[in-house]
């Protein structure tokens, strides 16, 4: 597991916590990509987080019954919010 967050670049661990924290993007789809299961994905964001959002974080994630395929609603098909081209490096890019 150790190695498995050493291979992650600046920019991976950044897109992972975004993902994380968008209500719709499930964590096989961070699996999928990262190669990092639930519990991983946890612990990372355990680490690069501070306690205070990662307390708001960990609270969210068990509230979003969608985070997980299996609980997902059949009519919920896309992973992405509407705004997350305009998303860079996690700060929402000026207009």
């Amino acid at each position: 597991m150790k190695s498995a967050f050493n291979k992650l670049s600046e920019r991976d661990v950044d897109r992972i916590i975004e993902m994380a924290w968008e209500d719709r993007t499930p964590f096989e789809a961070i699996e999928i990509q990262f190669k990092l299961s639930e519990q991983d994905v946890i612990k990372l964001m355990r680490r690069e987080l501070k306690s205070s959002s990662w307390r708001l974080w960990r609270e969210r994630a068990h509230q979003v019954s969608h985070k997980h395929l299996k609980k997902r609603n059949n009519e919920m098909d896309r992973f992405r919010c509407t705004q997350q081209r305009q998303i860079t490096l996690n700060k929402i890019s000026k207009r």
